[in-house]
């Protein structure tokens, strides 16, 4: 069979999982409840009460009718073909009606029964060996413990979600994929009484086999989708989601997602700077950024979001400008925004002489403030029309003040009569409470907002939007050098003379450096050295004064003495491999490079501000590894406490080439085997003067899956 032929197939084979899934003629109900009082009833009637004309099978054994359906008292019983199953009965018989489905080839079953991964381990096992049989079949799972689908174009609402007995469901172009299934109502609940309307709507539950990633996939496809909205709790799905957001933003449908995860609870205690710096929510934001993905930090911005961005391309930079009749409710989406980092620009020279020939006189004040009373006339919407066209931002937030609630003829002249519209992005916030302008705005195509916080949310997230970074290709001839290092290693963790070894095998330099194994003479050294212990057992080796520096040459015997002395003493069980006598390095700055592989989405590369206070500072950036020598130096500007290296203040240039070349070096570690390496790092890496490159100093790395002896 040709490639071709190939991918024909699977498109085919595509198109009926997405029809299976979203708009199936036949849905088999298991555990079907002709109590209204029971959830297990709810997916009959909402499939009858949207709208839905396919067959549907109640299956349960004590019922010869349900609804006014007729009833089978098991799947294999009931009349096929079966497009769908919708599994309701108790977590120990959920596996015997999976295999039933798996006999009947029903292409899809999603499981709203609980009692599986999200209880452990036996959970999880019980779940695992479902999926294996299923698969085998040829059958998709979705679920375990999530609460169905909502296809609103194909009112098709197969969910047991309480807030779908009252929605309206209106039809629309987002499409949403939640984690967690309550979500779908409170979305729906607080988003259609604006007239936001909606094509898909799903909850995957514990994802153990269709996950996030692959349902976004479809959506791509999705005639009816134009945006696709995400409630995240982790990523369990990330390679399958990252290429869903690329083909998405080359589709021009935007991603947007609200993702749990801000505060550093639950940040793991780690062995490397690197670790411990590096929280979940850090790292969400790297992959977000990596592949084109827009984060909100509100539930209402999620849904108010997609208008403002719809149909437009991530920003140059991060200018907005702001004009309004009501100064205060204005300023609180400016200050917001200002706290967020964006930049709040007066209108551009141009901008005020084009409305001076329209005898509309404006000042150049960040806030575009028209006196009361002066709005009318079609001034407001002269001003408005200008900003919009204008280059000199990137967005544009208008705010209205009360008289956006005594009715819409306010809105019309101050917001719809306003030309170039379509030029960049529009956030209109009206400031009291104005349900039936937040109805008009939507209905014309106008991203409203009811609150300053969300308006200020979905600007910011506009702004730092970006398109998918480049995946270029990293040669793999990089990493012979690498690769023979790391397959000769013993143990967990090397010591800093072996993570040395590596470093300069990826092509970064080290500092000249001795191992003792016992308290020798170090005469043909130039000094002052560092002495520092040698054991990948005692990791952070100056928090336990392992470490000594400016040592003269003559004093280097007594020191490793009294250091193999105390390091024995305090870890007896460390092994300890000598003493490392280390050249002194000096630079304009010391930073911290490292490298970890993130259980949920994979290698990251890290740079911040480096040294012992590293993860005091809390000043660095994160990227997807491998990184590119460009990604590398945007990372540099990144940092602010790295502006030393730019030549601040006139201060010498630092080599911010042979720093990113290393940031490079060290992310291609990404590159090798999965179980490789799963932690790296240098800190501090010495940057010297522009030219004269850098110089690790100080290393860890960590192998995944390798047994420890010794300490921690």
């Amino acid at each position: 069979m040709s490639a071709s032929s190939d991918a024909s197939s699977d498109a085919a084979s595509d198109a009926r999982l997405r029809e299976a899934l979203f708009a199936p003629r036949c849905i088999a109900l298991v555990g079907a409840s002709a109590d209204v009082a029971k959830n297990n009833s709810r997916p009959q009637r909402f499939l009858r009460q949207h709208g839905y004309t396919g067959r549907i099978l109640p299956i349960n054994p004590g019922r010869t009718e349900i609804f006014g359906e007729h009833a089978y008292p098991e799947l294999k019983l009931a009349p096929g073909p079966i497009d769908h199953a919708f599994i309701m009965v108790p977590a120990p018989a959920v596996p015997e009606v999976v295999a039933q489905c798996c006999e009947l080839r029903i292409p899809v079953a999603t499981i709203f029964s609980a009692g599986f991964a999200e209880l452990g381990g036996a959970g999880l096992a019980r779940q695992r060996e479902m999926v294996k049989s299923a698969r085998a079949a040829g059958v998709r799972l979705l679920g375990p413990n999530c609460m169905g689908i909502v296809n609103v174009h194909g009112a098709t609402a197969l969910t047991v979600n309480a807030v779908i007995e009252h929605a309206r469901l209106t039809p629309g172009p987002l499409s949403v994929i939640s984690q967690s299934g309550s979500m779908l109502g409170s979305l729906l609940s607080r988003a259609q009484p604006r007239g936001v309307g909606f094509s898909k709507l799903v909850s995957v539950g514990n994802e153990c086999d269709l996950g996030v990633g692959e349902i976004a996939e479809m959506l791509v496809d999705d005639a009816d989708t134009g945006v696709i909205l995400l409630f995240l709790e982790t990523f369990r799905d990330a390679p399958n989601l990252a290429r869903a957001a690329r083909r998405a933003f080359a589709a021009g449908k935007p991603v947007i997602a609200y993702k749990l995860g801000r505060s550093a609870v639950g940040r793991r205690v780690a062995t490397s700077h690197t670790g411990a710096m590096t929280g979940p929510d850090e790292i969400a934001n790297a992959f977000f950024r990596e592949h084109g993905i827009i984060r909100v930090d509100m539930l209402e911005s999620l849904f108010e979001t997609p208008r403002l961005v719809l149909a437009h391309h991530p920003p140059a930079g991060r200018r907005v400008a702001v004009v309004t009749g009501t100064g205060g409710a204005a300023a609180m989406v400016v200050d917001r925004l200002g706290v967020l980092g964006a930049e709040v620009v007066p209108p551009s020279a141009g901008v005020i002489a084009n409305l001076a020939a329209q005898d509309i006189h404006i000042s150049d004040a960040p806030l575009t403030d028209i006196p009361m009373g002066q709005s009318v006339g079609g001034r407001y919407a002269a001003i408005l029309s200008e900003l919009l066209r204008s280059d000199h931002c990137d967005a544009v937030v208008a705010v209205i003040g009360s008289s956006s609630q005594t009715g819409s003829q306010v809105i019309v002249e101050r917001v719809l009569e306003a030309g170039h519209r379509d030029h960049k992005p529009l956030a209109v916030f009206l400031a009291p409470c104005a349900d039936q302008g937040l109805v008009l705005l939507e209905q014309n195509g106008i991203a409203g907002f009811r609150t300053p916080e969300s308006c200020a949310d979905a600007v910011n997230a506009y702004l730092n939007w970006s398109a998918p970074a480049p995946q270029a290709e990293h040669a793999r001839c990089d990493l012979t050098d690498a690769a023979a290092v790391v397959s000769r290693s013993q143990g967990a963790r090397l010591n800093e003379s072996a993570s040395c070894r590596l470093f300069a095998a990826l092509g970064i330099k080290v500092a000249e450096s001795r191992v003792l194994t016992h308290a020798a003479d170090c005469a043909d050294m130039t000094g002052p050295v560092a002495v520092k212990i040698l054991s990948a057992d005692i990791p952070h080796k100056t928090d336990f004064g392992m470490v000594s520096l400016n040592v003269p040459i003559a004093s280097v015997r007594r020191e490793a003495e009294r250091m193999l002395e105390d390091a024995r003493t305090r870890f007896p069980a460390a092994r300890i491999d000598g003493v490392l006598v280390q050249r002194m390095e000096h630079g304009i700055a010391e930073v911290i490079i490292g490298y970890r592989r993130d259980s949920e989405v994979g290698p990251v590369v890290l740079l911040g501000a480096g040294g012992t206070a590293a993860e005091l500072r809390r000043s660095y950036c994160v990227r997807i590894a491998p990184v590119t020598v460009d990604q590398a130096e945007s990372m540099i500007d990144e940092v602010r406490e790295l502006a030393v290296l730019r030549g601040y203040r006139n201060l010498p240039r630092a080599d911010c080439a042979a720093l990113a070349n290393s940031m490079r070096a060290l992310s291609l570690l990404a590159l090798l085997d999965a179980r490789a390496v799963s932690e790296a790092e240098i800190n501090p890496l010495i940057v010297k003067e522009e030219g004269q490159g850098v110089v690790a100093v100080d290393g860890l790395v960590v192998f995944a899956d390798r047994p420890c002896n010794g300490v921690s």
